[in-house]
């Protein structure tokens, strides 16, 4: 096959205590990426009510086609990516941080209007669009526990801290609720001083008499890699455009058209965020024991009947029920983008999906403009969101290779 590696070439094993600090790390910094990206399912409501100076639905609708239009920044994550497979997993995990981590801080001091904000935050969203952290991961933990290994960096990252913690900042001041993250990025960059690079990317490095280009980078992509890119964006993308509908607005359907207080509205987002690392525990059981296509099929439906479910009946148990089997989606692309690409372009590849897939941080919005003018009670914008998650079951008509259990180098010859 085009672009193949010799299973003889597997790395040796890394050690068990680096391999814990890794796992570590890596989930630090999905903790921040998390953080950042559900943080304004509490803060939307504060920020719409100070720069629009009213909650109201024509409000809300501006504000999300302004998050539309302001989403197309967040293609710029393709760089990050081909930037580690250029200069290197632990240069490029250090880029990944200062870009979701510089702009909290200047949200706290120059978001002096809803356009400003929006330039920052898209910056910061660019940055935890990225999925970086993964790829050490799957590079350095064995065959038989990589998908264990990743669900619980996953699990790491997923931990409620935004709800917990964040939740009560945002009702101080919701600017600080980004802000936080940039004394975190100062730790994480500290962490990160102490990463190795994987031997499997000082290999493929030392053959190379040259870094790889951008340009080289995708033709390198054979039509394989192409065919899983295409698998993965779809899922991915209709994801992002589903759970952004779930982050963004949930806090405003359950205090602006349910009546909630703010107060009952952070517990049932503390319970929901719990059930995170509850889906990610459970689904990297189930990733390395059933298999990456059913944990897929698991997830997309369980989200579907959650979101309708919602809609119908405006009951919070179908709330948490989103965040988990959401969760469970976002585990297997996690995990099978990270181990379906050649090392050589594995970065780069991830940057084309996620790329394809940020379509939906355009998409979702502006969908959510449409959707909340449609429905003012806000039950047809959950029912089509639950809709969306039928359509990650189409990629398994391209019959998807089955990757558990296999490493890297077999994955790579054998699909």
């Amino acid at each position: 096959m085009e672009g193949s590696e010799s299973a003889a070439a597997t790395p040796a094993a890394v050690n068990k205590r680096y391999m814990i600090f890794l796992v570590v790390v890596m989930g630090l910094v999905s903790q921040m990426d998390s953080w950042l990206s559900l943080i304004e399912t509490k803060s939307v409501t504060y920020i719409v009510a100070e720069f629009w100076g009213a909650n109201t639905e024509a409000a809300r609708s501006e504000f999300s086609l302004l998050q539309g239009i302001f989403g197309i920044i967040v293609f710029g994550v393709f760089f990050i990516g081909w930037f580690a497979d250029a200069y290197g997993r632990r240069k490029g995990m250090m880029v990944l941080v200062l870009t979701m981590g510089l702009p909290t801080i200047l949200i706290v001091f120059l978001s002096l209007d809803v356009f400003w904000f929006l330039l920052f935050y898209s910056l910061v969203i660019m940055g935890t669009t990225s999925n970086l952290w993964e790829v050490p991961i799957s590079e350095e933990a064995p065959a038989e526990k990589r998908g264990l290994y990743g669900s619980i960096a996953f699990l790491i990252g997923v931990i409620p801290l935004y709800a917990i913690i964040g939740a009560r900042i945002v009702d101080i001041d919701w600017r600080w609720g980004y802000g936080v993250m940039f004394f975190f990025m100062i730790a994480l960059l500290v962490m990160l001083y102490y990463m190795k690079e994987p031997e499997r990317w000082k290999e493929k490095h030392e053959t190379r008499e040259k870094k790889i280009g951008i340009m080289e980078a995708l033709r390198k992509l054979s039509s394989r890699d192409r065919k899983y890119i295409a698998i993965a964006t779809l899922v991915y993308l209709t994801w992002t455009i589903s759970f952004k509908f779930a982050t963004t607005w949930g806090g405003t359907y359950f205090e602006e058209v349910l009546g909630n207080s703010p107060d009952a509205f952070n517990s049932i987002l503390t319970v929901a965020g719990l059930l995170l690392p509850v889906s990610a525990l459970i689904s990297g059981f189930l990733l390395d024991r059933i298999g990456r296509n059913v944990v897929l099929v698991i997830g997309s439906l369980g989200s579907m009947i959650c979101y309708i479910g919602l809609g119908f009946l405006s009951m919070s148990v179908f709330y948490w029920g989103m965040y988990f089997f959401m969760a469970m989606v976002l585990a297997w692309i996690y995990v099978y983008l990270a181990e379906i690409f050649p090392t050589e372009i594995r970065s780069t590849s991830i940057g084309v999906c996620v790329t394809g897939a940020r379509f939906g941080y355009v998409i979702g919005p502006l969908a959510a403009s449409v959707l909340l003018t449609l429905f003012a009670d806000m039950a047809g914008f959950w029912i089509i969101g639950g809709l969306l998650m039928l359509i990650p079951l189409l990629s398994l008509v391209a019959k998807p290779f089955e990757t558990k259990g296999k490493t890297l180098e077999e994955i790579e010859v054998e699909r």
